[in-house]
């Protein structure tokens, strides 16, 4: 259940009809009408938002060496999709945290939501998450190979120079050290 939603949403009308149910994207057209007078039928795509999550363990951050079919090798945060429609941004952020490396946070904090595509509606929640309480064993998808580094702030922000390191998150860029992360304001 979504909870919270960007600044600037691009959303599907609630009027727009599905015209195609796919695995992981839906397609919907509805038609509009223009500045002249005419209409046109526009197109957006659906799928589920993503939740990710800078975990900070004393002095370090949790990274995740990946490997998924299809992929080659990448470096990421801790998250995945939002596929459960019972829970909002938060539960599913630790949910995936919990099944992708066994920990368990006390501290939480959404800090960035935001559009990869204004032609998509799919949001990107990003968490920072400390204060770890327990560690079990993961429980990765069938799909998942999954690593977990515990990386000094200076060693994961490396790899954002590295093609292996796309998908980490811009709030590491623009931070300095790991308390930098711990200060990031509540997205409101």
């Amino acid at each position: 259940m979504r909870t919270v939603l960007p600044r600037r949403a691009v959303l599907i009308p609630d009027h727009a009809e599905k015209v195609f149910k796919g695995i992981i994207y839906d397609t919907y057209h509805w038609t509009q009408e223009l500045y002249d007078g005419s209409t046109a039928t526009f197109e957006m795509l659906k799928r589920p938002d993503t939740v990710k999550v800078i975990a900070i363990h004393g002095q370090k951050i949790v990274i995740l060496e990946q490997e998924q079919p299809n992929q080659s090798l990448f470096y990421d945060i801790p998250g995945g999709i939002h596929d459960h429609e019972e829970e909002d941004e938060l539960v599913a952020a630790q949910r995936e945290l919990f099944e992708e490396t066994g920990m368990k946070f006390s501290d939480w904090k959404l800090v960035n939501i935001y559009q990869p595509h204004n032609k998509i509606e799919q949001f990107v929640y990003i968490f920072v998450a400390s204060g770890l309480i327990n560690q079990v064993e993961q429980r990765l998808d069938a799909g998942e190979r999954v690593s977990i580094k515990l990386l000094e702030f200076d060693e994961a922000k490396q790899l954002l120079d590295s093609p292996m390191g796309r998908y980490l998150p811009k709030e590491i860029e623009k931070s300095n050290n790991v308390e930098d992360l711990r200060a990031l304001p509540e997205y409101i």
